[in-house]
């Protein structure tokens, strides 16, 4: 992940795009262990920041949904 794509700033779609790399990543299988070890943090890494962000939205859209009924 670039520094314009840190997961302070990259939108959900950008970490989703990134933990989707890494996963395909560890699926090839071919990079030596311990570059597979790193894939692997990272991955669960964006996957934490994917869950928190979608948990984010959904909550956001909630708010809305509960804002056009008042």
């Amino acid at each position: 992940m670039s520094s314009a794509d840190s997961p302070d700033t990259a939108t959900f779609d950008e970490v989703l795009a990134h933990l989707e790399s890494t996963i395909a990543q560890l699926s090839a299988g071919t990079a030596p262990l311990d570059e597979l070890v790193t894939a692997h943090q990272r991955a669960a890494g964006l996957l934490s920041e994917a869950e928190a962000r979608l948990e984010a939205l959904k909550t956001r859209a909630d708010r809305l949904v509960i804002a056009l009924k008042e």
